[in-house]
């Protein structure tokens, strides 16, 4: 065991779904905050322009082409990371895809990515580094999920499930791993401003909408910046925060939720009665 977890200064962090949106937001602050980073992603290139940029600012980075459903390209991007650092301070189970739509328009192939990207690749990151960690008898576990993870989210049932999935593997990960000096951490950000919202690059929108459309949708939300969510989220995650909520109104929402599932069911449905609105105006010749 070494001198414990470094928060952030000489940090080592692997961030998957690093290339783009929340990823690529975090990458940025945590070099700023002068860690060294491992950048996963299947966009290789991008991941690759931003290693440069950190290198470039000073900073320390490289970039790996990981799909996170491969448990063994997660494991050798750990091992990697440990044998040219000596040691594994952070990992950001980052990540995933949105697909949204009627349950009756989805594919068998639509859950299948949905529930492999979002929750087995976050599994597969636990299981590859959990040990390493354990060893170390430090580490800090950094999942993220959704306030889809929090509250139901009709119109993205498939999404909204992994990422009640992983809120759930998360808080009871926090108990067990806390027994090993572990933390863990879980980010569930409201609307931020980041592809995922159109679709993003390996996600689906709902059948007749597009990418200007869906903008539109979450326009009157007004989304945050990814930059701003990255900064806020890694002073939460410095503080060891269990469920991390961003923006902080989405914090009222969650709370309004709880004390009154009615009010909220209600709400989600007046929602859906917009954004299937929005549908039939795109439908109309």
């Amino acid at each position: 065991m070494t001198d414990g977890i470094r928060t952030f200064k000489g940090a080592t962090a692997i961030i998957t779904g690093a290339a783009s949106g929340i990823g690529h937001a975090i990458a940025m602050e945590l070099a700023r905050r002068g860690s060294s980073l491992v950048l996963a992603d299947r966009q290789i290139e991008r991941a690759q322009e931003i290693a440069r940029q950190i290198c470039a600012e000073g900073g320390h980075a490289y970039a790996r082409e990981v799909d996170v459903r491969d448990y063994q390209a997660v494991a050798a991007l750990v091992g990697e990371a440990l044998t040219t650092t000596g040691r594994l301070d952070y990992l950001f189970n980052n990540a995933g895809i949105g697909v949204a739509g009627k349950v009756s328009e989805l594919t068998v192939d639509d859950w299948d990515m949905t529930l492999d990207v979002n929750i087995r690749g976050v599994t597969n990151g636990i299981h590859a580094c959990y040990n390493i960690m354990v060893a170390q008898g430090y580490g800090h576990i950094v999942n993220t999920a959704s306030m889809a993870g929090l509250i139901p989210a009709p119109s993205f049932v498939a999404y909204s499930g992994s990422k009640f999935a992983v809120v759930g593997l998360s808080k009871a990960l926090r108990i067990e791993a806390e027994l090993n000096g572990i933390h863990v951490s879980v980010l569930c950000p409201g609307a931020i401003d980041t592809p995922i919202l159109s679709g993003g690059v390996y996600g689906k929108l709902p059948i007749g909408i597009d990418r200007a459309q869906a903008q539109k949708y979450w326009a009157p939300i007004r989304p945050m910046a990814p930059e701003t969510f990255a900064k806020r989220a890694l002073d939460d995650v410095a503080k060891n925060v269990p469920v991390i909520i961003l923006p902080r109104r989405w914090r009222l929402i969650h709370w309004l939720c709880q004390l009154s599932p009615r009010l909220w069911y209600w709400a989600s449905k007046k929602d859906l009665r917009r954004a299937q609105r929005l549908l039939n105006r795109v439908d109309k010749p």
